[in-house]
């Protein structure tokens, strides 16, 4: 692996599929005039690329992009095909996907490794980059140990380094049930109020009244919890919603 901190990005031609076309993407469409975050993985699927790496990008892309990036892009090893089905499974909103299928962007990056041990033949390297009009700023490249480290290509990392004040979005959990009014409106002020939220429907998955209660010590629904704290229903959201 090398550092490439302020040399030009290579000059690459993606294929890629978009509304069942074929489409050349090319690098200089991709870079120039633009502020660019590029997280390289090792596949599309594999285990800590869809639980941690792209999940937490798509999560901070709204601050990056008040940061001053301008699109954040997910590259990997992988066919289009491979790439877009990944990136519909994950919801991945926030995020682009380049395909390098045939490893030349990651071979002229000097990431290109082998992965034969797992069977997966040539791969890229794990790695994060700021990138600006084309130019690479900075790099953030995993340390060359054995298996798949995952120690600073992370996006709280690049966040950091970009604004280290930066202020991170709330996380919040929303407990609901169906035909519930209260919910609803408890969803309706978080939405208005730009707030994304996770919601989790007692009902589905074996998630019961009971376990509502043994969670929140309440047995009506909505129950809200932001940032680890339980705030209550839907009046104590809106009382928390004017205090902030």
């Amino acid at each position: 692996m090398e550092n490439k901190e302020g040399q030009k990005i290579p000059q690459v031609t993606f294929k890629v599929r978009e509304n069942n076309n074929w489409k050349d993407l090319d690098a200089n469409e991709i870079f120039a005039g633009k502020t660019v975050v590029v997280f390289s993985l090792p596949g599309a699927y594999t285990p800590t690329c869809s639980t941690t790496h792209l999940p937490r990008f798509n999560e901070l892309a709204p601050v990056l992009n008040q940061n001053g990036v301008d699109e954040i892009y997910c590259l990997s090893v992988n066919d289009t095909f491979v790439m877009n089905a990944w990136a519909a499974e994950q919801n991945a909103e926030n995020i682009k996907f380049i395909p390098d299928g045939n490893g030349e962007f990651s071979e002229k990056m000097s990431m290109l490794v082998e992965k034969d041990d797992l069977g997966f033949g040539k791969r890229s390297w794990r790695y994060s980059m700021l990138v600006k009009n084309g130019v690479i700023d900075k790099m953030f490249i995993e340390p060359n140990k054995p298996g798949d480290p995952f120690e600073v290509s992370d996006a709280d990392t690049m966040l950091n380094y970009i604004n280290p004040e930066a202020q991170e979005p709330h996380k919040v959990t929303v407990f609901t049930k169906p035909g519930c009014g209260h919910c609803t409106r408890a969803k309706d002020a978080l939405k208005s109020a730009g707030l994304k939220f996770e919601e989790i429907a007692l009902g589905s998955n074996g998630l019961s009244l009971s376990t509502l209660g043994n969670v929140t010590g309440r047995h009506t629904t909505p129950q809200i919890y932001i940032d680890g704290e339980h705030i209550g229903g839907a009046d104590d959201l809106e009382q928390w919603l004017k205090g902030n």
